[in-house]
């Protein structure tokens, strides 16, 4: 069964970094655009990038735009975001989502999720 699987979440200082990792097991990562989502306590799931199967569409969140970047590594069938100068309102489960030939990883079009990684920033 295709599965995705986040890792490098934890606790951060605020300002600090973490790099989160989305590896996927069963399938190929080659044909999907992937999204990282994130959903903090109480508040609804948002969207924080969405990266193209060949990199060359990439979105982010107005909220994270010049502090995060998403990348992949399509040999090691793996995306990566790094999260710069983290902030506490940057604290949530993070998880990571395909869409299949996709460019905006709408959330009706994810055909797989991840189960997510907790990501805490506070001093």
């Amino acid at each position: 069964q295709p599965q995705l699987v986040e890792s490098g979440g934890g606790l951060a200082q605020p300002g600090r970094s973490l790099r989160l990792s989305c590896a996927a097991s069963e399938f190929r990562l080659d044909y999907y655009a992937i999204g990282w989502f994130r959903q903090a306590p109480g508040k609804e799931r948002e969207g924080v990038s969405c990266i193209s199967a060949d990199s060359t569409v990439i979105n982010y969140a107005d909220s994270v735009k010049g502090r995060f970047t998403v990348s992949r590594d399509n040999a090691n069938n793996t995306v990566y975001l790094q999260m710069n100068s983290l902030k506490p309102e940057d604290t949530a489960i993070y998880s990571c989502a395909a869409e299949f030939l996709g460019t905006r990883c709408q959330p009706k079009d994810i055909e797989v999720w991840g189960q997510g990684t907790l990501v805490t920033v506070s001093s």
